[in-house]
């Protein structure tokens, strides 16, 4: 049997736990929050060092990505630090390989994207993704500055994207994390951002990036648009047929009432293929995943009963 275990520091209520099985070999697959406690996070990520097969680091990412280049976050590295034996990922493979083929999915099974406009709230944690949509020919809105430091300051391209990050990136990384992304309770607070960055999301086919980003801004009617994101409960899926999303797609499949994050499933995969993760190349996370039979997730949350 093996066991992955997310520790993030994220809200602890939306901890989730499962049983899978792989070629008759049960897996367990689990997600621990701490409520935006690093210490916390450190200390069960030190106890449970070598007792289990992989960790993701939930919550937060160990390196914002623009083109080639990746810059570290400060916090995430005491976090991946803390695990000696056991292998630790924060889901960026996945990012790269899965989401980045998501476009390519939607074009091919939902609906052509060449044309369609897409708002990607932050593209430096969903770089794969953005490149997607761009090769996909959609019209880019990237909501990174608007977002994450509260410029009104879209950005359209991604070579544009690349040099802003250069600058801002590196200064940005060495904040504490709970400046520039919500964690622990933070994420359980219904903010009312909706109407600052409203006109973005109204000239907009598709709204993606992740989702407590989508939570807080999303405007109090989204217009029917196409939500792409991940790590979405049902009460979140609920939530978003309130605001009268349309279609919502996430990059990994529901499973038992929830869909998990990218550093979960790409522990799932590290502890199947029992490499370590600087060996693991793009298509074996893609053909791991084959194999599991894990495809997007894709609900008409109009058809969607409220109960």
């Amino acid at each position: 049997m093996k066991h992955v275990v997310s520790v993030s520091i994220g809200s602890s209520k939306r901890d989730h736990r499962v049983e899978l099985d792989f070629n008759g070999e049960k897996i367990i697959v689990e997600r621990i929050g701490t409520d935006g406690d690093m210490k916390k996070a450190m200390e069960i990520i030190k106890n449970l060092d070598g007792k289990v097969d992989a960790f993701g680091m939930g919550g937060i990412d160990l390196y914002l990505r623009a083109g080639s280049k990746r810059y570290i976050i400060k916090d995430a590295l005491q976090l991946k630090n803390a695990a000696k034996i056991t292998p630790m990922v924060d889901g960026s493979g996945l990012k790269s390989s899965l989401e980045r083929n998501l476009p390519s999915y939607i074009n091919d099974n939902i609906m052509p994207l060449k044309g369609k406009k897409a708002f990607i709230l932050t593209a430096v944690d969903r770089y794969g993704l953005a490149e997607g949509f761009d090769e996909e020919g959609c019209s880019l809105i990237l909501g990174d500055i608007l977002i994450a430091l509260g410029f009104n300051i879209p950005i359209y391209t991604l070579k544009k994207l690349e040099r802003i990050a250069s600058i801002v990136a590196p200064l940005a990384c060495r904040l504490p994390f709970n400046m520039l992304y919500p964690t622990g309770k933070a994420q359980n607070k219904n903010e009312n951002f909706a109407g600052k960055y409203d006109k973005y999301f109204n000239m907009s086919d598709i709204i993606a990036g992740d989702f407590h980003y989508i939570k807080r801004f999303l405007p109090m009617d989204a217009g029917g648009k196409m939500i792409v994101t991940n790590t979405v409960t049902r009460d979140d899926i609920l939530w978003l047929k309130e605001r009268n999303a349309g279609i919502l797609i996430t990059s990994t499949p529901n499973l038992s009432g929830r869909s998990f994050g990218t550093n979960v499933i790409e522990a799932l995969v590290v502890a199947i293929l029992e490499k370590h993760p600087d060996d693991i190349k793009n298509e074996d996370y893609l053909n791991v995943l084959r194999n599991l039979d894990f495809r997007p997730h894709v609900i008409n949350l109009k058809d969607l009963k409220a109960s």
